[in-house]
């Protein structure tokens, strides 16, 4: 589980041309902020969407989405960062409530937290070289691009959302 925080401006891929080529780009001043937690064996995408801020009730609304998404049997364990708003008393206490185990990752490791993976496959996908004019037509085609991620592109999150994680074993400094 982890937010990202999607402004309304400019993310430009990569352009060749002769000449200079000038892009329109709204202002900036808006961003759609979204909480998602993804389950890779189930194949589903959990989100909170917010206007304003993620915080701490954002934090126990998709954590009540997420209970109400599995049998109540199931165990369900969260990896998430080490942000306030995440691990505070208030979160600690609904997680119990509602059986959930909640994992920190480790400070500055977002290779380990595939959510970041998807949020980097968003971005590519839905932003970069495409203008939005209107806030509502850029949350709008992000909401819908998330929400159908695993419609619409299931063989390339499939092996982007997989458990092979790089790993440093101790190397002998040595041998170089």
């Amino acid at each position: 589980m982890d937010a990202a925080h999607f402004v309304h401006g400019a993310f430009l891929g990569s352009v060749w041309a002769p000449a200079r080529l000038f892009v329109p780009s709204p202002s900036g001043r808006q961003r759609f902020n979204v909480l998602g937690a993804i389950n890779p064996i189930g194949e589903q995408i959990i989100t909170v969407e917010e206007d304003k801020y993620i915080n701490t009730e954002s934090v126990i609304l998709i954590m009540r989405k997420i209970r109400n998404s599995e049998d109540i049997t199931k165990e369900i364990i969260i990896f998430l960062d080490n942000v306030s708003y995440q691990r505070n008393q208030r979160v600690k206490d609904e997680a119990k409530k509602l059986n959930i185990k909640l994992k920190f990752l480790p400070t500055y490791s977002p290779n380990l937290n595939l959510i970041e993976r998807l949020w980097k496959f968003v971005k590519n996908e839905f932003l970069y070289s495409i203008y939005y004019e209107k806030y509502k037509d850029f949350k709008s085609a992000l909401s819908n691009g998330i929400n159908n991620c695993y419609k619409e592109h299931k063989n390339s999150l499939k092996s982007l959302l997989s458990f092979k994680f790089q790993s440093f074993r101790k190397v002998n400094i040595s041998s170089f």
